[in-house]
């Protein structure tokens, strides 16, 4: 099984930090890779089990599931269901965000397990590592731009 762990530290407080991440639903406001996602058969996108179908810009299609999301721990779990764009099977990951109280920072850590062949590994690791890097960063972001709304 192949682990993917990144961590970043997010020049914003944990609550906007979290105020954005939370939503299983919003990675097209907040990822660069992501257009359009909705969450199946009308369910909150913060019911445990409710799942996300969502696309990238080449239109590879992913549905995930959510397995666990803690606004008191701000941690949130999920598994691929399907995927057409990446090579995987039994793929689970997890982010979970801490504050940082010096500076009022957050520090955010993301990772994934899941089977992957050996001729694929590298671009895969590559991919999901690169798709938590942007999400940190885009949350970031946005964070930021509400801020100043």
């Amino acid at each position: 099984m192949a682990r993917v762990y990144v961590s970043a530290v997010m020049d914003v407080p944990i609550e906007e930090a979290w105020g954005v991440l939370r939503d299983f639903n919003a990675l097209p406001v907040y990822h660069r890779f992501f257009t359009k996602s909705d969450i199946e058969d009308g369910k909150p996108s913060d019911q445990i089990g409710c799942v996300r179908s969502f696309y990238n810009h080449e239109g590879g299609h992913i549905r995930e599931e959510l397995l666990a999301l803690s606004d008191r721990e701000h941690t949130c779990c999920y598994r691929i269901l399907s995927v057409s764009s990446l090579a995987v099977q039994n793929y689970v990951a997890e982010m979970r965000l801490k504050p940082i109280t010096e500076g009022n920072k957050t520090f955010g850590e993301w990772w994934a397990e899941y089977d992957v062949a050996d001729k694929d590994a590298a671009s895969v690791h590559q991919l999901v590592s690169d798709t938590f890097r942007f999400a940190f960063e885009g949350a970031e972001e946005v964070a930021k731009q509400k801020r100043m709304k």
